[in-house]
Formats: C-alpha cells, sequence, structure tokens
C-alpha cells in the first residue's frame, strides 16, 4: 500500500519544478502544503516541521525533500491555519474558498485508483485466495489492489466474528485474514530510512507516524544493519509494508522510511 504523494513529492514536484524555476530565472518555489521550513543558522541547516495548524499538516508527506528542496522552496501556509486561509480568499474573492478540501489522487481523473492498476498491470486485480491465520482458504478476494491492512469491509467472507485484512501475499496473490488482535504491532523496520538535516544518534526517543491520518505515537529509533528498527511504547494498529513511518521530535520532522514489515 504505497503512497504515491511522497515519492511524488520528491521527484517530480519539487525536483522537476524547481528546474523549471531555474530555467525561467526564479529564486524560489511557492507551494500550498500545511508545513513550515526554517533555516538553522546553529546547525547551518535547513529543517522541516509541522504547520501550526496540525488537523492539516503535511510533514508527513514531505520527508523525503532534500536540503536543496528546502533551500529553494516557501512554504507560506505553513504559519495559517485552514480557517484563516478560506477567509482571506474569501475576502480577495478567489472562488477557491468555498473549494471542499480534496482526498483524491491527483492522477487519477476520476474516483477510482484501480483504473491506474489497469494500465500497468493485470495481477493487482486478479481473483485469488483468502486464507485464515492457518493457511485455509475461506474464500475468494476480487483482486490485491482493493484491499489493504486493517480492512474489514468487502471481505464477503461468512464468520461467526469479525475478520480484518492481517497480511498481503503479493507473491502468491493471496490475502491472510484474521481476528483483530492480530493486527497490531509493537515493531517496525524502516530499511533505507531518509534524514532530512542531519542523522540522529540512535537509539533516539521519537513520535512516530505511519500513515497521513494516524497520530504521532511514542516510539524508540534503533540502529538496525542498514536501517531503523522503530519499537513503539504501545501496540499499533494495521502497520502496513509500503507505507511511511515518519520520524518526528516534537514539531521537527527528523526523517522516515518505507516501512518493510511489522511484527
Amino acid at each position: 500500500t504505497p503512497n504515491p504523494c511522497i515519492r511524488c513529492n520528491r521527484f517530480i514536484k519539487f525536483h522537476v519544478l524547481a528546474n523549471k524555476a531555474k530555467q525561467i530565472g526564479a529564486h524560489y518555489v511557492a507551494t500550498g502544503h500545511y508545513a513550515r521550513i526554517e533555516y538553522n543558522k546553529e546547525r547551518g541547516l535547513y529543517e522541516l516541521k509541522k504547520g501550526i495548524d496540525f488537523s492539516k499538516d503535511q510533514s508527513y508527506f514531505l520527508y523525503e525533500l532534500t536540503q536543496e528542496h528546502m533551500r529553494s522552496t516557501l512554504m507560506p501556509l505553513g504559519t495559517w491555519f485552514k480557517a484563516e486561509v478560506r477567509e482571506k480568499a474569501r475576502e480577495l474573492g478567489l472562488p477557491v474558498h468555498s473549494k471542499s478540501d480534496s482526498q483524491e489522487i491527483c492522477f487519477v481523473s476520476g474516483k477510482d485508483y484501480r483504473e491506474v492498476f489497469t494500465r500497468f498491470s493485470e495481477n493487482p486485480l486478479k481473483p485469488g485466495p483468502i486464507l485464515d491465520l492457518e493457511g485455509n482458504i475461506i474464500g475468494t478476494h476480487n483482486g490485491i489492489a482493493n484491499y489493504t491492512i486493517g480492512q474489514r469491509r468487502g471481505l464477503n467472507i461468512s464468520s461467526d466474528k469479525p475478520l480484518y485484512v492481517i497480511k498481503i501475499d503479493p507473491e502468491k496473490n493471496a490475502i491472510v485474514v484474521g481476528p483483530r488482535k492480530y493486527g497490531y504491532h509493537r515493531v517496525l523496520l524502516v530499511k533505507h530510512p531518509v534524514w532530512l538535516s542531519e542523522r540522529p544518534e540512535l537509539p533516539k526517543k521519537a513520535r512516530v507516524k505511519i500513515r497521513s491520518i494516524h497520530i504521532p505515537s511514542e516510539a524508540m529509533l534503533i540502529e538496525e544493519n542498514s536501517g531503523v528498527k522503530v519499537e513503539f511504547k504501545e501496540p499499533q494498529w494495521a502497520v502496513t509494508p509500503g507505507q511511511s513511518a515518519v520520524f518526528y521530535d516534537n514539531d521537527l520532522v527528523l526523517g522516515g522510511g518505507i516501512i518493510e514489515y511489522g511484527e
């Protein structure tokens, strides 16, 4: 369950757009992200921080930005609340003031991300087995692209207790389901972490966010070969390989990376 916005920000929005800005002689690119970029004179580095409107904060999607990206980027909305931005837009007569918030993927023409898979691959939409925790086939799914870890709806399985997606196995084109208690994990691994400013000394206490709507939770960052092992203080629901884990020190973004697995 990858998050395309994170890679898009690094390789398209901030890379391609920055290059285009240079071509026309612009020194900066201004974006509408609810996040803050600040220069730390003592460290001589740019830092990424949460926007002051925590309910709209978008720093989670920006942890792969480089120092060069941050040096040439302005994020003026990071010090505004969304309601203030809407009011200012209304005062200026801009129609965007009444536009509803979008949760859709911008490069999908309709409202269904599955259309992208039909263009590039057939396997994600190929039916396959739904397995219980013992490996028994208890149903058939209609394509692994239709499911995510922690999902309950749409399984179409007869059971005397609620079942949730616990694991997705792309190699076997299988979905593994089980009771909710098996969907919690205290540990996850990020194999190739990205650090925005400086690599902190590990182990380090931090708060870690494992999806865009997740509240950052207390954890310990521990060095693990070429990666970082994250040990949460409390078990977390639906740790999803392919999603990003982003590390925070209060409102400062330390870095993050792609989740390899949870246990």
